[in-house]
């Protein structure tokens, strides 16, 4: 009862973050949108008022006119609109998501024993949780200081750009060398989720708070103070597909398993970002295909990276031994099915993982080469739990699917 408890309230704090996530976004993605279709006003008198852009929109059965001034509206209501709780709900649900399914099991998700960094492989539960904690700060840290010394004034933008391309390269690869390419993914993910976050409530939030209490002040607001804020909203929305794609990751092992796991890694980041520049200039009328077209091909570089290749050839005069389901079954047995079956014993799972039960041979061969797939790139079992041996995996490989 306690393991389903467990899984009700993962169940219903994922809810919340997607809900919020999905607030967050939609409302992050309509103000970029709105933003980029302003055009200079049309009338005198919106430009007496000190109107710096406006777009006309029809939608939902009406007529929608939108109006934008950069520091100097001639009133301002109290109702006034903020967004910020959705951004805040996002991270805090995300990290709790976090805490609850990998900080509070981290022998199994965070420790990469076949790691090649010997300080790594050897790591402990705590250790692992230690630096994944360390890594979200870190990447803060590190973004936040590329923004302010690089283009404090929004000058240079351009070279932050590529200087943030090549933090989240290092991200990718030192994630993926430290922990299981599902943690690594995710990791990556949640730094730039926390960027993301910290930004709303480090520089956007403040900097408007700034400028509202000059404006009922009567003071001229800073300009810098939107410019910051712009600058780390546009930052935010070229973040947003490679975040989402990479919280969605841990369903599609091929992707993280492989010895390419940290170049597909960085490839998704920039597909992503690639494709959301097509978005973001198509709402300023240009029709840039090219941004599409990386994004996509790059897409298709990430499927050759992560395709299985074929098991290498036995030695000249050694005769390889086929193996059969029934051996496999054996292995499955003794090595698997603790967690993947209907009602699995290991404690703390009260289902099988993904829903894959291992069972019978029916079970199996409904995912032989997943199986084979997870086996080979030492994913699972998870931290090798049940201390599956090479002979076992390369038996596996083996396997001759009927």
């Amino acid at each position: 009862m306690d393991a389903y408890l467990l899984e009700f309230g993962n169940v219903l704090l994922r809810w919340l973050h997607v809900v919020a996530a999905i607030a967050w976004i939609g409302e992050s993605i309509y103000f970029v949108m709105l933003d980029n279709s302003l055009r200079p006003p049309q009338s005198a008198e919106s430009r007496k008022r000190g109107v710096f852009g406006e777009m006309w929109a029809v939608h939902g059965g009406g007529f929608y006119h939108n109006q934008k001034y950069l520091t100097n509206p001639a009133e301002l209501p109290d109702d006034l609109h903020w967004s910020f709780w959705k951004a805040y709900t996002t991270w805090l649900s995300g990290f709790a998501l976090f805490a609850a399914m990998y900080l509070v099991k981290p022998g199994f998700y965070l420790v990469n024993p076949g790691s090649s960094w010997e300080w790594a492989a050897s790591m402990s539960g705590w250790q692992a949780s230690a630096l994944a904690i360390a890594f979200l700060l870190l990447g803060w840290v590190v973004y936040d200081q590329l923004c302010r010394r690089i283009s404090p004034n929004m000058e240079r933008d351009g070279v932050l750009s590529i200087a943030v391309a090549v933090m989240m390269v290092v991200v990718a690869y030192l994630t993926c060398m430290i922990f299981p390419g599902r943690a690594a993914f995710l990791i990556t993910g949640a730094i730039m989720a926390t960027c993301m976050s910290a930004n709303v409530f480090f520089w956007i939030i403040p900097g408007q708070h700034r400028m509202v209490d000059a404006l009922k002040a009567g003071r001229e607001p800073n300009p810098l103070d939107g410019k910051r804020g712009k600058q780390r909203s546009v930052h935010n929305t070229y973040f947003t597909l490679p975040v989402v794609l990479l919280m969605l990751s841990n369903h599609y092992s091929f992707t993280y398993s492989g010895p390419y796991a940290w170049i597909i890694l960085s490839l998704f980041i920039f597909s992503g970002a690639s494709i959301r520049q097509y978005f973001v200039l198509r709402h300023s009328g240009q029709n840039k295909l090219v941004y599409p077209i990386v994004g996509v091909a790059l897409l298709v570089v990430i499927g050759y990276l992560a395709a299985p290749r074929p098991a290498a050839p036995a030695a000249r005069g050694e005769q390889s031994e086929a193996v059969t389901t029934a051996q496999v079954m054996q292995i499955v047995h003794a090595r698997c099915v603790q967690c993947h079956a209907v009602h699995p014993t290991q404690p703390g799972f009260p289902a099988a993982p993904a829903g894959m039960a291992l069972e019978s041979e029916q079970d199996l061969l409904a995912h032989p080469d997943l199986v084979k797939q997870v086996v080979a790139n030492n994913y699972m079992p998870l931290g090798n739990l049940t201390q599956m041996t090479q002979a076992e995996r390369d038996a596996i490989a083996a396997w001759q699917v009927p």
